[in-house]
C-alpha cells in the first residue's frame, strides 16, 4: 500500500478521509478486503455514500461531485509552473552544485521508504546537492508576507520580525542568535509568533508539508543505511517575494525576472531546517495514526473542525458533499453576521463548526438567550417572522451623502502569481476590464446608453489605454465613485496611479471621491458616527432580509431587490471571467468573439446591478 505526501497530508486530517478516498477511488473495488462490504446493510450504506459523490443524469452519465476541476488553477497553471522554474534558476545561483527540478513531477527527485506495510513516497520540487550537503526546496506560490508579518511591536512601537535576512536566505532569529543576549528583546512574544509556524491549519500549513517531506527522506536514508548524511540536509520553502517589482523586460516572448532596482529577487528562500526537525515527533505520530486507519479501514465519523478547512483554500474535498452536507445552505447557525467569536453560553464560548457538532444547525436553533448583539437580534427576528428590517432614517441620511453624477464602477482583474507587466508585483490584481454606468441624477441612467466598457483585447499590456478611458469617462472634480466594496476599486486606481505617474493627479481625484454601496445596505460606522449616530447605532446595518442569509454580497443582495439574474449569462462570476480572459490564446476566432462579448455582458451586469439596488433603496425611504 503506497501513500504520497499529498495522501499523508489528507489522511492525517481526520480518521474518515482515507475511508472516503478509498470508497471513491475504487468504487467498491478497493484493495481492502471485500468482506467489509458483504452484508446488505453495508452495501446499502456504501451505495448511499457513492450517491453523494456522483450525480447520474437520465442517460446514465456520471458527474463527479467531489473532484471538481479548478478551472482558474488550470487556466493559470503556466504561471504557477514559472514559479518553480524561477526557483530552480535562483537555486543554481545561490547554492551552486547540481540542481534537479522540472515542470513535470515525475522528472523530479523522488524519495520513498517502507514502514509497517506502507510505502511512503514524495517528489521534491527542487533538489540541490553541493559541497556543503543536500538542500531540499519546496516551492509554494504564496508570498513572503505570510512569514514576514510574523512578529511583535516593541515598547518603542517598532515592528520586530521573527525572521532576519541572512545572506540570500531568511532565518529565524532564534537560529541565528542567543536571544537572551539581545537587549530589550521580548522572548515570550517572539515564541508566541514562532508557535504559529507549528499550526498546520494556519500559518504552518506549508511547513507541515515540508516536514512530511523530511520524514520521508529521512526514512529512505535510514532504511538504506545512509543516516550519516542526515546532518547535511537542509530544508527550505521558496516563495514569491511580495516586494519584487517587475521591470517589464521580455525576451523571445518570455518575461525576464532579473533582480529589480531595489535589489529584490522574484523568489525568496526561508530556512526551516530546525523547525521541521522539531515537527518530526508530530509527523511520526500522524504516520502511526494513518497506518492504524489504513489497516482497519472503516467509516469513523468525527466532529467537524479546523481540519476540515471549511471555506478555505485547500479545504477537504469531501466536506460539502459528505461531512458538511447537513449544514443548511440558507440561514444556518454559521450565518450570524460578524460572528467569529461565537456565543457565550453557561458552559463557555461556542463558535464555528462546534455549533454544527452540537446540533445547532439552523440560525433559529441557537438559543435565544445566547443572542446579545443587536444585529443578531434583528437577523433572528427577520428569519423567524419572515420580514425585512429597514432603518429608513439612517438609510436616508446615507443617501443624502451621495453627490451626482454617480459613477458606478467595477473592475475585472487578473490575480497572476507572476507579475506580467512593468510596475507589477506578485498577485497584483491587474485590471483587464471595467464597466461604468453613469447616473446623472437620481434614477436617471440607461442600461446601455449610459454604460461604458473597456476590455483588453489581448494579453499584451493595455493598462494605459484602460487608464485613459477611465479618466475620459469620469470627471474627478465632481460626482461620486460608487462601487460594491469600494476599497477594491480604489486599490486598483491607486496602484495604477503609481505605475502611470503621468495620470496620478486625475486618478487620485477619482480615488478620493469613493463611496460604497455597502455603506447603505449594511453600514459604515465612521460615516454614521460623523452624522451624529451613537457608536452602537452606527454599527447596525440599515437593511436586512432573510434571503441575505448573513451576506451583503451583490449576488445575495440583487435577488432581494430585483429579478435580475446572472444565471442566463455565459460568464456568471468573477472566477469565470478570469478563466475566459486567461484562455484568450486558446480560443478560435469565433469562440473568442463570443467570450469577449460575454465578458462585457458580465461586467456590465455588475454595475447595472448597483444602479438597480441603489434605486430600490431610494424607494424604500420615500
Amino acid at each position: 500500500m503506497a501513500i504520497s505526501k499529498t495522501d499523508f497530508i489528507n489522511y492525517s486530517r481526520c480518521p474518515r478521509y482515507a475511508f472516503l478516498d478509498k470508497v471513491k477511488k475504487d468504487k467498491l473495488e478497493a484493495d481492502i478486503s471485500i468482506d467489509e462490504y458483504k452484508s446488505q446493510e453495508r452495501n446499502e450504506y456504501i451505495e448511499e455514500m457513492l450517491g453523494t459523490m456522483y450525480e447520474v443524469d437520465d442517460e446514465g452519465n456520471e458527474t463527479d461531485l467531489i473532484d471538481v476541476p479548478n478551472r482558474q488553477l488550470e487556466a493559470m497553471i503556466e504561471y504557477y509552473k514559472q514559479v518553480e522554474l524561477e526557483t530552480g534558476r535562483l537555486t543554481n545561483t545561490y547554492f551552486g552544485g547540481k540542481t534537479t527540478f522540472s515542470e513535470s513531477t515525475y522528472n523530479q527527485e523522488c524519495f520513498d521508504f517502507n514502514h509497517n506495510g506502507v510505502k511512503y513516497l514524495c517528489y521534491v520540487d527542487v533538489y540541490n546537492e553541493n559541497e556543503d550537503g543536500i538542500n531540499i526546496i519546496e516551492v509554494k506560490a504564496t508570498t513572503t508576507n505570510m512569514y514576514k508579518k510574523l512578529g511583535y511591536t516593541s515598547k518603542d512601537k517598532e515592528f520586530i520580525s521573527i525572521f532576519e535576512k541572512n545572506g540570500p536566505f531568511y532565518k529565524l532569529k532564534g537560529d541565528l542568535y542567543d536571544l537572551n543576549q539581545i537587549q530589550d528583546f521580548d522572548i515570550d512574544k517572539y515564541q508566541k509568533q514562532v508557535e504559529k509556524l507549528f499550526d498546520r491549519y494556519g500559518t504552518g500549513k506549508y511547513l507541515y508539508d515540508l516536514a512530511v517531506q523530511r520524514f520521508i527522506l529521512e526514512g529512505e536514508y535510514k532504511s538504506s543505511g545512509n543516516q550519516d548524511k542526515l546532518n547535511d540536509v537542509h530544508y527550505y520553502l521558496a516563495v514569491l517575494n511580495a516586494d519584487y517589482i517587475f521591470d517589464g523586460k521580455y525576451e523571445d516572448g518570455k518575461a525576464v525576472y532579473s533582480m529589480d532596482e531595489d535589489g529584490n529577487e522574484i523568489i525568496n528562500f526561508f530556512d526551516f531546517t530546525n523547525i521541521t526537525k522539531l515537527m518530526q515527533p508530530k509527523i511520526e505520530e500522524d504516520a502511526k495514526k494513518i497506518e492504524r486507519i489504513l489497516f482497519d479501514l472503516k467509516d469513523q465519523k468525527c466532529d467537524l473542525g479546523k481540519w476540515c478547512q471549511y471555506k478555505k483554500p485547500g479545504g477537504c474535498k469531501y466536506f460539502n458533499q459528505i461531512c458538511g452536507s447537513l449544514i443548511p445552505h440558507k440561514n444556518s447557525s454559521l450565518n450570524y453576521i460578524s460572528n467569529g467569536q461565537g456565543f457565550m453560553t453557561p458552559n463557555g464560548r461556542i463558535k464555528g463548526l462546534d455549533l454544527i457538532n452540537q446540533g445547532y444547525l439552523n440560525l433559529l436553533d441557537v438559543p435565544e438567550e445566547w443572542i446579545t448583539r443587536k444585529t443578531h437580534m434583528i437577523q433572528r427576528d427577520c428569519v423567524q417572522f419572515n420580514k425585512e428590517y429597514i432603518n429608513k432614517e439612517k438609510l436616508k441620511k446615507g443617501l443624502e451623502q451621495i453627490e451626482y453624477p454617480i459613477y458606478h464602477l467595477d473592475f475585472e482583474t487578473f490575480p497572476c502569481p507572476m507579475p506580467r507587466f512593468k510596475g507589477e508585483f506578485p498577485y497584483i490584481q491587474s485590471p483587464f476590464e471595467f464597466s461604468l454606468h453613469i447616473e446623472k441624477e437620481p434614477g436617471v441612467c440607461d442600461k446601455f446608453k449610459d454604460n461604458y466598457v473597456f476590455l483588453a483585447k489581448t494579453h499584451n499590456d493595455e493598462r494605459e489605454e484602460l487608464v485613459k478611458k477611465l479618466i475620459e469617462y469620469i470627471d474627478g472634480d465632481k460626482g461620486t465613485l460608487f462601487a460594491q466594496n469600494v476599497p477594491f476599486e480604489k486599490g486598483r486606481i491607486k496602484e495604477l496611479s503609481k505605475i502611470f505617474p503621468e495620470y496620478k493627479d486625475k486618478l487620485m481625484k477619482i480615488y478620493n471621491r469613493g463611496f460604497d454601496l455597502l455603506w447603505l445596505v449594511n453600514t459604515s460606522s465612521k460615516m454614521y458616527e460623523d452624522l451624529g449616530y451613537s457608536e452602537e447605532d452606527a454599527k447596525v446595518f440599515n437593511y436586512y432580509h432573510p434571503d441575505l442569509s448573513g451576506s451583503f454580497s451583490i449576488k445575495k443582495t440583487l435577488p432581494v431587490f430585483s429579478d435580475l439574474t446572472y444565471k442566463d449569462l455565459t460568464v456568471k462570476n468573477g472566477t469565470e471571467a478570469i478563466v475566459e480572459y486567461a484562455n484568450y490564446n486558446k480560443m478560435s476566432k469565433e469562440e473568442y468573439n463570443i467570450k469577449y462579448q460575454a465578458l462585457i455582458d458580465y461586467c456590465q451586469q455588475d454595475t447595472w446591478a448597483m444602479v438597480v439596488i441603489l434605486d430600490e433603496l431610494r424607494k424604500l425611504v420615500k
